[in-house]
């Protein structure tokens, strides 16, 4: 829904904040790019992800600024049946956002809204499983499809029950995930009464300690405090003001006119930290940043090939040129910070002479291919394009033409999740702390030996998988320790990827900002965010 009313009214709530003249409190973060659409469901991306969050809830959360699981819409849960039976017992009187969009809820949260968010990811008779779009990767890359036997109500309308057709060990903290939130199905169903169930998508209702307002594509994101179970927030308005550029965003927060921003440039970050008005929170990234190559076009489909490119690029001089030294040269597809990293994998060296007798060995004296570029700012990479370029410049010495490539990043995403790359950048940070967020969303396959959306290589390995797959089904973390340890030797002898960093993550803040966390997981909240008067 547009308003061309929302950014002026957002310009000037941040004027008048910087003035000190605003009688309600507003909090204004600087996001950097704008949303796909407002259901977590059916998004991958921190942006849309982030954009979502004040509106809506889950059944277990991760206490803020760390990956411990906790209660929040669930104020219980139980697990039987030898891990296979979960049982939440459900918040009495949870309200849902009212006033939003016509709707006006008649009932609290139940278990009909669990189910229901569950179902539309799950089962495709669902009315709304083909609404806009109907894409729920989170959910099918979760093996949740498989996983899934039953989501039930129990004895009564406040009790849920779901059932696994086998153990899961990190199930509860796939709950906590984004995919996993939970949304009105009252809501739902008066918008297909009144033959727009598009809306349910675009215009969100939750239970959330924010209420949407209203969005202006590519500007500001607006939001109300909203008094609900987990009680009002600080601020009573809440403003995303969407600023693509990250050098824009800082200038933003210096003037005032954010209190908080996003993604900063690490050439910035000097700067940040001699402006006394500015406070630079900071923690070791649980990213990956990488570059991809398809494995289902040729040459890629070689090992050798794979192998002879990641030795002709240079990450020193992209971690000193591009990261500005804020992170740390990859050789595993998982951070060091979460258990189960393999210390002992042998790092691909950095030897473009060798590279180029490989590429000859493998029959590749020339080649034509691409480079995609990210036409946005991530946690896990801060300057795509520069990065290409040097990539570029360094392949060039191994007489490899590449040619960079780039899109709108929602077009970008989805192109190469179809697999039109040959090569190109992406990264990810870690939804939940467990290691097969990383390894099976991003190398799993399923069991048809398609891969996943979130594979961007299009790399399949039958003992990888073996490894992943048995590992989430066993509770035991040593156990666990060596199978996950046993499949970063092989992505490392395979070569599917070339890992590039894992960044330190930076949050620039103003001074008199008080109760914001940052987020292992890259998770942007405010529902305990203060602002100075």
């Amino acid at each position: 829904m547009k308003s061309t009313k929302v950014l002026g009214a957002a310009l000037l709530m941040s004027t008048m904040l910087a003035v000190g003249s605003v009688q309600a409190k507003s909090l204004v973060y600087c996001s950097e790019g704008s949303p796909e659409n407002f259901t977590p469901a059916m998004n991958t991306t921190g942006t849309s992800l982030d954009a979502a969050r004040p509106v809506y809830n889950k059944l277990v959360q991760f206490t803020p600024g760390s990956t411990t699981v906790e209660p929040a819409l669930a104020e219980s849960y139980e697990v039987s049946d030898g891990g296979k039976t979960i049982t939440f017992k459900l918040r009495k009187g949870i309200k849902v956002h009212s006033g939003v969009n016509g709707f006006t809820p008649t009932r609290d949260l139940n278990a009909e809204d669990v189910i229901f968010s569950f179902e539309r990811q799950w089962k495709p008779e669902h009315p709304y499983a083909k609404v806009s779009g109907g894409a729920y990767d989170y959910f099918n890359d979760m093996g949740m499809p498989d996983l899934l036997e039953a989501v039930t109500q129990g004895a009564d309308d406040m009790t849920v029950v779901m059932k696994l057709s086998k153990p899961n060990a990190p199930i509860l903290a796939n709950l906590a995930m984004d995919f996993a939130t939970i949304q009105s199905a009252e809501y739902a169903k008066f918008l297909m009464d009144k033959g727009t169930p598009e809306q349910f998508d675009q215009i969100p209702v939750g239970t959330g300690s924010f209420q949407f307002v209203d969005y202006q594509k590519d500007a500001v994101i607006r939001f109300k405090a909203f008094d609900g179970w987990a009680g009002k927030p600080k601020v009573d308005d809440l403003i995303y003001a969407i600023t693509p550029d990250a050098t824009a965003r800082y200038a933003k927060l210096k003037a005032n006119e954010c209190q908080v921003m996003g993604y900063p440039n690490p050439a910035d970050l000097a700067d940040m930290a001699k402006n006394p008005d500015v406070e630079v929170l900071q923690q070791a990234g649980l990213n990956i940043g990488y570059m991809a190559m398809n494995v289902q076009k040729a040459p890629f489909d070689n090992v050798e090939v794979r192998k002879a490119i990641a030795m002709a690029i240079d990450r020193d001089a992209i971690l000193k040129e591009v990261y500005q030294g804020a992170g740390q040269k990859a050789k595993n597809p998982i951070p060091p910070t979460m258990w189960s990293y393999d210390e002992s994998t042998v790092d691909i060296p950095f030897d473009p002479a060798k590279a180029k007798e490989m590429l000859a060995a493998a029959g590749v004296t020339t080649l034509d291919t691409d480079i995609w570029w990210m036409p946005v700012q991530r946690p896990y990479n801060p300057n795509a394009k520069r990065m290409a370029e040097m990539v570029q410049a360094d392949l060039a010495k191994v007489g490899i033409n590449a040619t960079l490539v780039s899109y709108e990043w929602g077009e970008y995403r989805k192109r190469m999740q179809a697999g039109e790359h040959q090569m190109g950048f992406l990264g990810w940070t870690g939804d939940n702390g467990d290691p097969d967020n990383f390894l099976a969303v991003l190398l799993g396959c399923d069991k048809t030996g398609k891969p996943n959306a979130n594979n961007i290589p299009k790399w399949c390995n039958d003992k990888f998988q073996e490894d992943i797959t048995k590992a989430a089904e066993i509770t035991d973390q040593a156990e666990r320790t060596a199978l996950y340890q046993d499949a970063q030797k092989i992505v490392a002898a395979e070569v599917p990827w070339l890992n590039v960093a894992h960044s330190t993550v930076f949050e620039p803040i103003r001074k008199g900002v008080t109760g914001y966390k940052v987020s292992p997981l890259g998770a942007h909240e405010f529902q305990n965010t203060d602002v100075a008067e």
